[in-house]
């Protein structure tokens, strides 16, 4: 069983265990998670969260991003500086629509997140910029 430095289990989630917590999901977050489409910009439940806790995949709830690393980044998506752990986000190289980006996703569903950039805050200089209806937001303590 793969585990993350957090202590998380990372064990990919099969097809029928996806297609089973997929049940839930609205047509929305489909067409986000399981589709990678994004939601438009200024519209998500998170963008303007400043709650203390963790973000969450929506579809299988690993810990993606604490709030302690969100940040406005005037994008009109949520926006870190860096994930909870390292080992909880998986990068894929993105071409569509005419440009190269990187695509996140979740490491044990296969859900798409969003996209990472290289324009971020320091420590880190990245923008992981994340559709909200991608996750699940859990207020408390670290």
């Amino acid at each position: 069983m793969p585990t993350s430095a957090a202590g998380f289990d990372l064990t990919p989630l099969s097809d029928a265990e996806v297609a089973n917590r997929a049940v839930t999901l609205t047509p929305e977050e489909r067409h986000v998670l399981l589709d990678h489409g994004t939601e438009r910009p200024f519209c998500g439940t998170l963008l303007d969260n400043k709650t203390d806790g963790v973000y969450h995949c929506r579809l299988c709830e690993l810990p993606l991003f604490s709030s302690s690393a969100k940040f406005d980044s005037g994008t009109g998506w949520p926006s870190f500086f860096q994930p909870f752990d390292p080992d909880h986000i998986r990068y894929f190289e993105d071409s569509s629509h005419g440009m190269v980006r990187t695509e996140i996703r979740c490491p044990r569903c296969d859900s798409h997140l969003g996209h990472v950039f290289p324009d971020g805050p320091a420590p880190t200089g990245q923008r992981y910029c994340l559709n909200s209806i991608a996750m699940e937001f859990h207020p408390g303590g670290e």
